[in-house]
């Protein structure tokens, strides 16, 4: 794993805009089917859109119906950490690059074989390289 990238609030804010803001720094989230990537699917890697580190393929990119981008494995087992959450009166396991802390979206265990994963992630957060 790269080193941690550790900004200030006011650096994040310079580098990204609002809307990557506030749901990478800000534990935000979209709308469903309203995300960049949540339908897209040409063949690519996504990475962090704060401090670019890779963290999906697409070939590990499947509809699960959700309105956003998921996943059933990130590119590396290092490349995404996660954490409890206990927002929104409920518990979920919410995952962030694990070189910045940005959220990324949260992990489910409703995924296909072969892990039984979904990482659904915010389109936001991701910015998409195509092969």
């Amino acid at each position: 794993m790269a080193d941690k990238v550790i900004k200030t609030e006011e650096e994040w804010k310079a580098v990204l805009s609002s809307e990557a803001f506030r749901i990478a720094r800000k534990q935000g989230t979209e709308r469903a089917f309203t995300g960049t990537y949540w339908d897209n699917h040409a063949p690519g890697t996504y990475s962090c859109v704060c401090c670019g580190q890779p963290l999906f393929s697409s070939t590990t990119k499947f509809d699960s119906g959700t309105g956003w981008p998921s996943f059933f494995r990130p590119l590396t087992e290092e490349a995404v950490a996660s954490q409890h959450d206990w927002s929104h009166n409920m518990h979920r396991v919410e995952a962030l690059c694990s070189r910045c802390d940005a959220h990324l979206g949260h992990v489910f265990v409703d995924g296909p074989a072969p892990t039984g994963l979904r990482f659904c992630m915010n389109s936001g957060a991701l910015h998409f390289q195509p092969e």
